[in-house]
């Protein structure tokens, strides 16, 4: 059956339909003729904030004219709002300017044109400081010194709490993972979601129950106190690493408003219950020149059997490098070193390996040396299926709900140029990006190999050292200009505010038992909506 690839299908995006071109193509007179074709009664202008999540701006459509003069020239905004503690109220005017190819149709609002927007300076500059230019900074630091297009997919893990559904079809706790209805109950708000992440970004790969489930919440927030809290994941598809950090913030956004059409909660908290899995944002990655994946290759002297290139190994020694630091943007509030600990599936040493879940930087299955799987268990299927090029990602396990993603993007696009430099590390002292490769790969798991486990570096047990450590290694962001020391000063500042660097001690060894589960709850519950 032969597929016709410019046929729309039921998902696909609207605009795109509407004007037979990709995104990548829209124009000012496009967007204009949609305006007038669907009725358009206001444009919405949307921007990531320090805080991580999305703003928003409501421009009323009037006339031709005011509709065209916010699509070239953009609007103004507050600066020392947006990014209150970093930019002084002085100098705070930005310019918000719409990028054409993020339009999309509001799907919580019938008359609404919405559109993601950079930061511009009063010289029409980008504004150094904002998440998104600095992700596109340490984007085209990847570019030019590699010569290699960094793409990344995310694995959006969050709670959705509803009302407690009663005695029918409970899962037992800790038993969600790809679980179905009934047992599950929320499979049509998922539906929802991802229907309008996909027509929106297009980059949705799947979706389903993960492992965590409580049948009640315990907690002083009333917010989720009682309700019923199933644990779901949303993964998408690899894209350039700058527009991957956009459409996870919009599938945040999109996540949070359908919940609460339908009177539940979504939280990507790190942590809701002990005992119970944490919510993880796991990054995968791969490089790609001339549009191609360069993840495989047979020059392979260690691990994943044979199948990982040199760049992919530089990318792993690169990440490695960064391990500790990156919690600074990717584990950002105390919960988060609830999650990362021992025999949870959530790292705690930095370290990598093939399929091995306890591990920091696993390589997942990849499809390597296998096309048309499904002939084998099709033997009528006599139609030939050729995949293009590796499906091979590297992933990254750290990270989780609190992250700020453009700035943890960003240090991750950091990290693979510094693989491909020439400098030496300062986690193993005098390892190149492919020694350390070599020297932090492990097999089985970790935590059964006490002598193994001596050598492997730590990841950092609070906010508190996650930023004394972003202080000590700043220069590894601040290099070629892409962090600004304001950013890296503000990072480590909120860090510090925490005050948990005696969490763990206080909370296993100081509390009697009874006191220590209000105090946990206490600590995961405080931040359910951090970004």
């Amino acid at each position: 059956m032969a597929v016709t690839k410019n046929e729309p299908y039921a998902l696909s995006n609207p605009l795109s339909v509407l004007l037979q071109k990709p995104p990548a193509d829209f124009t000012r007179a496009d967007l204009l003729r949609v305006i007038v074709e669907k009725g358009i009664e206001r444009i919405t202008f949307h921007y990531t904030a320090l805080d991580g999540k999305l703003k928003e701006l409501r421009i009323p459509v009037a006339d031709a004219a005011q509709a065209e003069s916010v699509l070239a020239e953009g609007e103004r905004a507050d600066g020392s709002s947006l990014f209150k503690g970093m930019v002084d109220a002085a100098v705070s005017d930005l310019y918000v300017v719409p990028v054409y190819r993020t339009a999309f149709l509001n799907p919580f609002d019938d008359a609404g044109l919405d559109f993601i927007c950079r930061y511009l300076t009063k010289d029409g500059e980008p504004a150094p400081f904002a998440p998104d230019n600095v992700l596109a900074r340490a984007a085209g630091i990847v570019r030019a010194n590699t010569g290699l297009e960094m793409r990344a997919l995310g694995e959006l893990e969050f709670f959705l709490l509803g009302e407690a559904a009663g005695n029918l079809f409970v899962p037992p706790k800790q038993q969600g993972y790809h679980g179905s209805g009934p047992f599950i109950k929320s499979g049509p708000i998922l539906n929802e979601m991802v229907r309008h992440i996909t027509r929106i970004t297009g980059a949705v790969k799947y979706a389903h129950s993960e492992v965590g489930f409580l049948d009640r919440v315990q907690s002083e927030n009333p917010e989720i106190d009682g309700r019923r809290a199933e644990q779901l994941e949303i993964e998408f598809l690899p894209r350039p690493i700058a527009e991957m950090a956009d459409d996870l913030v919009i599938a945040r956004w999109i996540i949070r408003n359908v919940a609460a059409r339908h009177g539940c909660v979504a939280t990507f908290a790190p942590k809701i219950e002990d005992g119970v899995a944490g919510n993880g944002l796991h990054v995968h990655m791969e490089l790609a020149r001339d549009g191609r994946s360069v993840m495989t290759g047979a020059d392979n002297p260690v691990g994943a059997a044979g199948r990982l290139s040199e760049e992919a190994r530089r990318l792993i020694g690169g990440l490695l490098e960064y391990a500790d630091t990156l919690t600074a943007f990717g584990n950002t509030v105390s919960a988060a070193y609830l999650r990362l600990v021992p025999h949870q599936e959530a790292p705690t040493r930095i370290c990598w390996s093939d399929f091995n879940r306890s591990v920091l930087i696993r390589v997942p299955l990849g499809w390597n040396n296998l096309q048309g799987l499904s002939r084998r268990v099709n033997p009528r299927d006599v139609e030939d299926f050729s995949r293009i090029e590796s499906r091979q990602t590297v992933e990254l396990r750290s990270p989780d709900g609190s992250a700020n993603v453009h700035l943890l993007l960003a240090g991750l696009a950091m990290a693979a140029a510094w693989g491909f430099g020439g400098a030496k590390s300062i986690l193993v002292p005098g390892k190149t990006p492919l020694d350390l490769a070599e020297y932090l790969y492990v097999k089985g798991n970790i935590f059964d190999d006490a002598e193994l486990l001596k050598r492997l570096p730590e990841l950092p047990a609070s906010c508190v050292a996650s930023g004394r450590l972003l202080l000590a290694k700043r220069g590894l962001y601040e290099r070629d200009g892409v962090f600004p020391a304001s950013v890296i000063d503000y990072a480590a500042r909120s860090l510090d505010a925490e005050k948990d660097e005696f969490m763990n001690q206080t909370l296993l060894i100081d509390l009697p038992v009874d006191q220590r589960l209000v105090a946990t709850r206490r600590i995961m519950h405080k931040d359910l909506h951090k970004n």
